[in-house]
């Protein structure tokens, strides 16, 4: 079998991660006199390393993140120097989805909820687990289709078995009259099963008026806060800083 035909070969039997270093490979072992079992090893371990990055981008992909951009080296955390950076890295370390525990990150609008909630997701991904991400209208909108179409049941057993449901910025738009009964729902299929992390702008204190359902929302609330790491995000506004300088600019000029 010449060196096409193996190439063929390998990729046949779906192994393109030997495939695509196999001559590089064979060079190298008749440099460095690989022994045959060398060989072999590090053949394996291009297969294994390409399968894993192909692994680790779908799911990236299937995460849907809004910025998958986001991660914790990227964040400021100086900018707002009293958020608790140790629970941010444990939460990174994706132990909590392990321990089928919750996450809920408060605080105004700018404060960096969703770009570590998003960092945090990846970094998940990173430790093997699978993680979805949606706005909380979006996903609102996604349950009420489904009630629609008669694939509500589905869906929503879908949604429990995910290990970390990230729903994001819950409160930047009016929800829907079923809001409260909906993330009530979701809320109870993965409580103590698995993981969820939510972010919002708005204190738990004010969800009952927002989602228009006291009782729903302190049901919902009971079993979040039940195993939940607690985030206060900001004080200041990053957004409101990056506006204000920018104005600050264009006065000067």
């Amino acid at each position: 079998m010449n060196l096409v035909e193996l190439d063929h070969a390998l990729r046949k039997l779906r192994l393109s991660g030997m495939a695509a270093v196999l001559e590089t490979r064979l060079r190298q072992a008749q440099t460095e006199k690989f022994i045959p079992i060398d060989l072999v090893s590090t053949l394996v371990s291009d297969e294994l390393l390409r399968r894993q990055d192909r692994l680790l981008e779908r799911r990236h992909k299937q995460a849907g993140f809004r910025d998958p951009d986001r991660t914790l080296d990227r964040f400021d955390f100086d900018f707002n120097k009293k958020m608790n950076r140790a629970l941010i890295h444990d939460l990174a370390t994706g132990r909590f989805v392990g321990q089928r525990e919750d996450a809920l990150f408060l605080g105004p609008p700018g404060t960096g909820k969703s770009h570590l909630a998003q960092a945090i997701g990846r970094a998940v991904i990173q430790q093997g687990y699978r993680v979805l991400y949606r706005e909380a209208h979006t996903l609102l909108e996604e349950i009420t289709d489904a009630t629609l179409d008669g694939t509500r049941k589905i869906y929503l057993a879908d949604l429990a078995t995910v290990p970390l449901l990230i729903i994001d910025d819950l409160g930047m738009r009016k929800p829907p009259h079923t809001a409260a009964e909906d993330l009530l729902e979701v809320v109870m299929r993965r409580y103590e099963r698995t993981s969820t992390l939510l972010t919002s702008n708005r204190p738990v204190d004010d969800w009952g008026k927002l989602l228009g359902d006291t009782a729903a929302v302190t049901a919902l609330l009971d079993r979040l806060l039940h195993h939940a790491h607690v985030l206060k995000c900001g004080p200041r506004s990053w957004r409101t800083k990056v506006q204000t300088d920018l104005r600050a600019e264009e006065a000067v000029q």
